[in-house]
């Protein structure tokens, strides 16, 4: 048995041991914590989750299709501006959800961000991760039970896009484990991209480490043959990061909260 045979089965012997928890159970750790310097010239005074699309905030909208989703318990990785995101949002009450935080005192990154809030997830259990600067529409309860039929340690979603050269690529073979990452080329040309979100089984923790690091550049590289996962999907993507990509999610904002809402 190879050590990534041995990992998934000591994986999936433990599920079976400890019961799973129900979908609708799994929190979901969104990273609001980036500095935003490429909006920086359309928002200056906010973090960038806290842009407006419509009437609402950005962060506002992945919250909503949480909720929509049945998702209750939510766990925002904060940063920059932090106490605007948490003035906004509370405990989460008037929501009808479950919203803690876990503050960055300085940038951590994407992993680090994670590693930090590992005591927000004390539970033994599968948990949702999302970029809070882009959105997906996604069945996310397809995308955990995915992630726990292949035993997974992570699995992502990815999208297809026209021009991958602002994202870099991510090679997945035909049994959908993730092979390899492409670097961002300068290329136009079409690719499978990262979309943002993800599960992540607890044991990913071991892989993390501390202090300051990317999910992207400085973990999933070195996963590979761990059982990594891509569950591919068509379903509308948009991210805020430029000030382009931003006016152009304001041109799509009924049809952004209408898909966070089917």
């Amino acid at each position: 048995m190879t050590a990534s045979s041995e990992n998934q089965a000591t994986r999936a012997a433990d599920q079976e041991s400890r019961g799973i928890s129900s979908p609708l159970q799994t929190p979901a750790l969104l990273l609001v914590g980036g500095l935003g310097t490429r909006l920086r010239s359309t928002v200056p005074s906010l973090p960038k989750p806290l842009a407006s699309v419509g009437k609402k905030s950005f962060l506002e909208l992945l919250i909503c299709q949480l909720k929509h989703q049945g998702i209750r318990r939510v766990i925002l990785c904060t940063g920059y501006l932090a106490d605007q995101v948490e003035n906004e949002f509370g405990d989460g009450r008037a929501l009808d959800l479950e919203i803690s935080y876990s503050k960055e005192l300085e940038p951590l990154g994407t992993a680090g961000a994670v590693k930090l809030a590992q005591s927000h997830l004390a539970d033994p259990f599968d948990f949702l991760v999302m970029n809070g600067d882009s959105f997906l529409e996604i069945d996310l309860r397809q995308l955990i039970q995915f992630h726990r039929d292949r035993n997974a340690l992570v699995s992502m979603a990815v999208v297809r896009v026209e021009d991958s050269s602002r994202y870099g690529t991510v090679q997945v073979e035909s049994n959908q484990k993730v092979i390899g990452f492409v670097e961002k080329a300068g290329s136009d040309g079409p690719g499978w991209i990262n979309a943002g979100v993800y599960v992540f089984s607890p044991e990913v923790f071991q892989y993390i480490p501390q202090g300051r690091s990317s999910l992207e550049k400085d973990v999933f590289p070195h996963l590979l043959g761990k059982g990594v996962y891509a569950q591919e999907h068509s379903g509308m993507f948009i991210d805020i990061g430029t000030p382009e990509d931003y006016r152009r999610a304001q041109q799509l904002c009924d049809r952004l909260y209408h898909a966070a809402l089917s």
